[in-house]
């Protein structure tokens, strides 16, 4: 255990500072998919109550705290806008994709900055392992250096993909709940639609 520890060390020591920025890209990847893994459940966007209740045109009640509801209930106060109940719903889908931007960054750059770190570390090998007496490398010294410091790529990919599975994972949940929606949000426009034209015509 102790030995993983010093070799783990000793990579970030012969990859520079990249090698702390990629430990810190990580840590933000592995924070937003848990972050939007858990917002994106399905009782915080569409209950399964709420979603039967608009299926079987029932009088729907809860859920204010979800998605589904909040549009229902936005959907109800606009009656006679259907257009502004539409415009509010792709709102929701956007606050959905937050954070998945990042993602995309992360899993495009921390690959270059694992790259970046390697050539740090080589750099750093040729300058730090000559023989004082030759002033050549030191086979022994190099070879161990220049492995440490292409782990720095190897850091580099790592995080990249665990950012490209996250937010393939979150794309794919999210691209489930916008179809789901569309779906309910004509059910519950059609539903909403005649009390507004009753209340237009009413004297």
């Amino acid at each position: 255990m102790l030995l993983a520890v010093v070799d783990l060390f000793r990579v970030f020591r012969e990859a520079g500072p990249l090698a702390y920025i990629l430990l810190g890209l990580s840590g933000v990847a592995v924070f937003i998919i848990f972050e939007r893994a858990f917002a994106l459940r399905t009782t915080a966007v569409l209950p399964p109550e709420l979603s039967e209740a608009v299926l079987l045109n029932k009088q729907a009640s809860g859920g204010r705290f979800s998605v589904l509801g909040r549009l229902i209930e936005f959907a109800e106060r606009h009656a006679s806008d259907p257009d502004a109940t539409k415009a509010y719903a792709r709102l929701e889908v956007m606050k959905m994709e937050r954070g998945v931007r990042y993602l995309d960054t992360i899993y495009t750059g921390a690959p270059l900055l694992g790259l970046i770190g390697t050539v740090w570390g080589l750099l750093s090998a040729f300058s730090s392992t000559r023989d004082q007496m030759t002033g050549l490398p030191d086979p022994a010294k190099f070879s161990q250096s220049v492995g440490y410091a292409l782990s720095a790529t190897l850091l580099g990919l790592i995080v990249a993909l665990v950012a490209l599975a996250g937010n393939g994972i979150i794309q794919r949940r999210i691209d489930h709940h916008a179809a789901q929606l569309d779906v309910l949000l004509e059910r519950v426009i059609a539903r909403v639609r005649p009390k507004a034209n009753e209340e237009s015509v009413a004297p």
